[in-house]
């Protein structure tokens, strides 16, 4: 039989682990193989040429390597999708030192995921038989053979350039301005490969890349109806009159034409009131049970029980869930916004709007002080003080376990600031930390008596048991406040980093009291805002998110806060319901879109009028666009003290 060239070796093998990769990742076959195919075989031949200039046996060396190279690249692809659903980025490479941390939970998901490793490792499998039977040719190439192979390289790579600025380039969301304009990764690889998407974050993150400003402006605040606004005094007219930078004065212009949200019933029902946040690890309202958690519990029952909320996950999970809570705004694509918020003025963090208003402001994490640099994101954030495992919570509760508990941090801080006359206590917890085993993880050890019995599987029952540690904590919290008479003075609000990724689908379905699904409702979560000094719970409906907590806690504390500079909104004002997606899906009170198959799910009896979609697309664009101009331009700054 005549020996193969390695070309063809290549263009089927950067084909197929795109292919398997896309179905893996999207759970749909990929209907845009053929631009995949268009943009991978430039690729492959590329790793020809470059495996076929040298002698024979340097050839073959350059070829396993390449293989084993590409191979670990989508496996690891696969594992990280699975804990993120994002796209590997090279920031997160570079900056991700602190992942060694957690290899348990890596070697957890590699096993999840042995099938799809399995499945990326066929290709080396057949290159071994091709070798042993001889049946491949690792001959070094002439000149004029690899000048022709160049040339076809440059011809394809032409091909699928004029087929993505040529074909169907009228969406804000088409192949043209992933390509050019936006930045999108779970996108632009559905659209044109994994390896692609990996080259433009690449090309991104070494030369800087800023998305265009080409959304117009919308139509402007409507002021015709009789009611007052969380609005404060901003003459954006000025503002823009005097702006020379185009992106402040794209912001300014963003600003002033936004809808502000209403002063509503609840407004203020909560002023000069304590507050106390707790963002909780992998929090979800499968843990909230009135046998095992009954201060949750409690909570839910007792206080405002929104009942469709959602946590979205975005690439970054616990810090990209913790500053769109903390922040309102959505995270920039490709880098770690808790990061690189550092040294920004944030004038409606809950510590620097609370300061101004004689509160003491107290921050605490059971876990690494410095992990995602989060002292300097707290400091950021304008808290008084700060502890956390390195800056002293070691000397008061034992931190050697995995996961830390949340019970004890709360039982050995709670003392800094309960006797103060106001006062703002912040809390992120650890307890509900993956992997959900009993070997090696602590809090599911130490309350596995509660859940063994449960007709769960093991690692079911392990998210309970850990979660069970994080209901002693609010049960402490409660009794500390009611002995040092705060509980009717007091908030307590908690909401999650993100769903609990350490559970398959089919785990948080054996909890889930309805049938979730992979795209939207696994992300159903809770938000918890309680006082004791609500006589009855308030029930919500309206849909609302990570990036509407802020807002809607500003509003019940009646603080004067401009609503329009926030990309969340307050879920209990008039504002249009909207739930963002790290994909750019979305669900509104009409329904669900899905982005990554562009299917949109109306609700039962719900028309939508034409343009819709292209509609919502512009503002979820815009709003993408603004929270990283404010994050990059630190905007507030510029606004209320470059101003002054």
């Amino acid at each position: 039989m005549k020996k193969q060239n390695l070309l063809f070796y290549y263009i089927l093998f950067i084909i197929y682990e795109e292919f398997v990769l896309s179905c893996l990742l999207f759970k749909t076959f990929p209907t845009s193989i053929w631009l995949i195919a268009l943009f991978s075989i430039p690729i492959a031949i590329l790793f020809n040429i470059f495996s076929s200039i040298f002698k024979p046996i340097i050839n073959k060396i350059i070829t396993y390597c390449i293989t084993i190279f590409i191979i670990i690249l989508f496996g690891a692809q696969i594992v990280y999708y699975s804990m993120y659903e994002s796209i590997l980025s090279f920031y997160s490479i570079v900056n991700g030192g602190q992942v060694t941390e957690f290899m348990d939970v890596i070697f957890d998901m590699i096993l999840r995921n042995w099938y799809g490793i399995l499945l990326f490792t066929l290709p080396l499998i057949v290159l071994i038989i091709l070798h042993k039977t001889k049946l491949i040719n690792f001959e070094k190439r002439n000149l004029k053979e690899t000048a022709i192979k160049a040339g076809i390289l440059i011809l394809v790579q032409i091909v699928a350039i004029l087929c993505v600025n040529f074909i169907n380039t009228d969406d804000i969301y088409s192949n043209k301005n992933l390509y050019y304009k936006t930045h999108v990764p779970k996108l632009t690889t559905k659209r044109m490969g994994f390896i692609t998407a990996m080259r433009i974050d690449f090309q991104r993150f070494v030369f800087g890349f800023e998305e265009e400003l080409y959304v117009d402006a919308l139509s402007g605040p409507d002021n015709s109806k009789e009611q007052e606004y969380n609005i404060t005094e901003i003459d954006f007219n000025k503002l823009i009159e005097n702006e020379q930078d185009k992106a402040i004065k794209e912001i300014h212009e963003y600003f002033a034409n936004e809808q502000p949200t209403n002063k509503n019933q609840y407004t203020g029902m909560f002023k000069g009131k304590n507050l106390v946040v707790l963002v909780g690890e992998s929090f979800s309202s499968l843990a909230i049970r009135e046998d095992l958690t009954p201060n949750l519990y409690k909570l839910y029952k007792e206080g405002f029980q929104f009942n469709n909320f959602y946590t979205p996950i975005f690439p970054i999970s616990t810090a990209d869930g913790e500053y769109m809570t903390d922040t309102a705004l959505i995270p920039k694509e490709g880098v770690w916004s808790f990061k690189e918020i550092a040294g920004n003025y944030m004038p409606y963090s809950y510590a620097n709007v609370f300061e101004k208003l004689g509160y003491t402001s107290n921050a605490y994490h059971n876990h690494t002080a410095t992990f995602y640099e989060r002292d300097k994101y707290i400091n950021t954030m304008g808290y008084n003080s700060y502890l956390a495992v390195g800056t002293g919570l070691e000397d008061r509760m034992d931190t050697s376990k995995w996961p830390n508990s949340d019970y004890e941090m709360i039982n050995v801080t709670t003392k800094d600031y309960i006797n103060n006359d106001k006062f703002l206590a912040y809390y992120m917890t650890v307890s509900g930390h993956l992997n959900y085993t009993k070997i090696g993880n602590c809090m599911v050890q130490k309350n596995w008596d509660a859940v063994k019995n449960l007709p769960y599987s093991d690692k079911a029952k392990s998210y309970l048991a850990a979660n069970i540690e994080l209901d002693k904590a609010v049960g402490e919290l409660i009794k500390n406040l009611q002995e040092a008479g705060k509980l009717e003075d007091t908030v307590i609000v908690i909401s999650g980093d993100h769903y609990p990724y350490g559970l398959t689908l089919d785990e948080i379905n054996e909890l889930s009291t309805y049938e979730r699904d992979d795209t939207f409702e696994k992300y159903h979560a809770p938000l918890l805002i309680w006082s004791g000094s609500m006589k009855e719970p308030i029930k919500v409906d309206k849909i609302g998110s990570s990036l509407d907590v802020l807002p809607t806690v500003l509003n019940l504390f009646g603080v004067e806060y401009d609503s329009r500079l926030l990309i969340g909104r307050d879920i209990l004002s008039n504002a249009e319901p909207l739930v963002i997606f790290s994909d750019r899906s979305f669900i509104t009170d009409k329904g669900k879109y899905n982005a990554i198959t562009g299917e949109f799910i109306p609700n039962e009896g719900v028309n939508i009028e034409a343009g819709y979609i292209e509609k919502m697309n512009n503002i979820i664009y815009k709003k993408y666009q603004m929270s990283r101009l404010i994050l990059e331009n630190d905007y507030y700054r510029k606004i209320f003290l470059d101003e002054k």
